[in-house]
């Protein structure tokens, strides 16, 4: 895995990423976001519904469907700009993009070297852990092409 270009992409990402977390600072409220902000800001569903040029009976779709998980990206921003908030959107890995690069690259390199492994292990010629490592990390950096390791599930 040789691609610093690569490496360099993750790194930033990674580091942008990192202030989004932890995500369950981001967890909606109880009645959803529309609703929530809409409460707060004493905003009635027929003043929003005027907002949006909707009919009020709509406002309640719309919550509904943000609270179903089913509404769209582009009505949610219209939403947003009509309660004067800003909507933001993101992807957020559970773990840091390298971390999951590097897990993918080990798995794939554990499974080649299993197959060698179990040949040594017949011949009683086992590797110590500290040994195992540095095979697995070998394998990685001069076997393992980063663009092939998302191929196969």
């Amino acid at each position: 895995m040789k691609s610093s270009k690569l490496q360099r992409i993750r790194s930033r990402l990674d580091e942008r990423l990192a202030l989004l977390k932890p995500t369950d600072r981001f967890d909606p409220p109880t009645r959803r976001w529309i609703r929530a902000i809409r409460d707060a800001l004493g905003m009635s569903g027929v003043q929003l519904a005027r907002r949006l040029n909707i009919r009020p009976q709509s406002v309640e779709a719309l919550e509904r469907s943000e609270a179903d998980g089913t509404i769209q990206l582009k009505t949610l921003r219209r939403v947003a700009e009509a309660l004067d908030c800003t909507l933001v959107y993101a992807l957020v890995p559970k773990e840091t993009l390298e971390a999951s690069v590097h897990k993918r690259a080990k798995r794939i390199a554990l499974r080649a070297l299993r197959r060698a492994s179990h040949s040594m292990k017949l011949e009683a010629q086992e590797t110590s852990d500290a040994k195992r490592e540095e095979q697995i990390e070998t394998y990685i950096r001069d076997v393992v092409r980063e663009r092939e390791i998302w191929n196969e599930s």
